[in-house]
């Protein structure tokens, strides 16, 4: 069975608040707080996303590189490996903010010796589902509800990774875990369905 896991807010922590708290208070800018618990820099303060991209480009791509992996993510990926599953990373990093998404995803995931069978990036949320469904891949693990309902609607089994930023919509998909030893449990159950 195929299984593609996204990487930020899903195989790892972002602290956007902090990395871009720090930036905006040394250049002295005037922007302020607005949604501590988004999943998304241009959402997190009242900012552009022009913005966000002069503060990627200014160091602001440590928050991505630097990212703590989420505890449980290498062993589940390593223990679906292990049983015979391939693992794809599908990410929706983009060329216009990573300026080469592969190397700094790659270089994260090997960085944290986080195993995997392949890599995909710059995959827009909307399209995952789509990607899975043309690529044979039978599950999906997102912390994006919309690359979720994309999956689901493409026929492919969603599994929302559920973190403050997605909590008031985890309802909306069948399956989720707020932590990695509840996505395993939920994968494992669903490949044990499709094994059927």
């Amino acid at each position: 069975m195929k299984i593609a896991v996204d990487i930020d807010d899903t195989l790892n922590i972002l602290d956007r608040v902090g990395r871009a708290g720090e930036y905006i208070k040394r250049k002295g800018l005037p922007f302020k707080l607005v949604d501590p618990d988004s999943c998304a820099f241009v959402e997190v303060y009242d900012w552009k996303e022009e913005d966000v991209l002069k503060f990627i480009r200014d160091g602001g791509i440590t928050a991505f590189t630097d990212a703590e992996a989420r505890r449980g993510a290498r062993e589940a990926l390593e223990g679906w490996r292990k049983d015979g599953h391939e693992v794809i990373i599908l990410t929706a990093r983009r060329k216009d903010w990573f300026e080469n998404p592969e190397k700094v995803s790659r270089d994260w995931l090997e960085k944290r010796h986080i195993p995997y069978d392949e890599l995909v990036a710059d995959v827009p949320f909307g399209e995952k589902g789509k990607y899975c469904a043309e690529n044979g891949v039978a599950v999906l693990i997102d912390d994006n509800l919309e690359a979720c309902l994309d999956a689901e609607e493409h026929g492919v089994h969603a599994v929302l990774a559920v973190g403050r930023h997605n909590l008031d919509c985890a309802k909306e998909i069948r399956f989720g875990g707020a932590n990695w030893r509840q996505i395993d449990a939920v994968v494992r159950h669903i490949a044990a369905i499709l094994e059927r």
